[in-house]
């Protein structure tokens, strides 16, 4: 029996207060949340790893709603994703099956890259999501990985086998293992640190950076920003959040 295709389109955004139910939960802190709102808002493409897969689709699901409107998002269909939407798919190396739709340029993807159950996106399907982050294409993702490494090596590897280069346009990887750590103070008590927890390709250096408080310069220049303006834009961001995720 042949499985029904699942619909790639996404028309119908989260609730406005996704995020916030997050910082709520206790999954992202306001700090955090703030820095993944003004990433997503700017474009840039953006990976959610460790954790277990429950919490990775949590947090990425809330993150559609934080692209900008009028960008177009289009929700991977896993398995049954022909890439029909995409006029570039041919020329990205994909040999499509059948007849190509209207086509979705710029758009925002939203997939899980993981080797799992058929709403999963990996092979030569996952390699080209990737390799379409070369063509101004973006991606809010799932992987597996409790470190930079092994989301990167996983990508890497057969049957995705993505090129070095290819995987520099991740932009952003979120580890979930990693969100809050904590440290005591002079007196002994337990306090939470700033987030330490994204890793960020940063261009001049050729590495991923994984402090956010080191990637700041290079966040606020890929979204346009300066990086004062683009702290205070977080602090304000933040503030907000914690404000909100203390209602009932």
């Amino acid at each position: 029996m042949t499985e029904p295709a699942v619909p790639s389109a996404v028309t119908a955004p989260l609730p406005p207060d996704a995020v916030a139910r997050l910082v709520r939960a206790g999954v992202l802190d306001a700090e955090l949340a703030a820095l993944v709102s003004l990433t997503v808002a700017g474009g840039i493409p953006l990976v959610v790893a460790g954790g277990d897969r429950a919490a990775r689709r949590d947090v990425r699901d809330a993150l559609p709603t934080l692209v900008p409107a009028g960008v177009p998002l289009v929700r991977l269909a896993g398995a049954a994703e022909d890439f029909a939407w995409m006029p570039q798919a041919r020329e990205l190396g994909w040999r499509p099956t059948g007849p190509a739709t209207r086509g979705t340029p710029g758009a925002v993807m939203v997939a899980e890259l993981e080797d799992g159950d058929r709403s999963a996106t990996w092979g030569e399907a996952a390699h080209l999501a990737i390799r379409a982050l070369t063509a101004g294409y973006s991606l809010l993702a799932t992987a597996d990985g409790a470190k930079l490494e092994d989301v990167l090596g996983r990508l890497s590897s057969p049957p995705v086998s993505a090129l070095d280069d290819e995987l520099t346009r991740l932009g952003v990887v979120l580890l979930l293992d990693y969100l809050r750590p904590v440290a005591r103070d002079p007196g002994g008590h337990v306090q939470r640190l700033p987030p330490a927890v994204l890793a960020v390709w940063n261009d001049g250096a050729g590495r991923y950076d994984h402090f956010a408080w080191g990637v700041a310069g290079e966040l606020a220049a890929r979204t346009g920003r300066r990086p004062l303006a683009f702290e205070r834009e977080q602090a304000q961001r933040a503030a907000a959040l914690a404000t909100v995720a203390t209602r009932a």
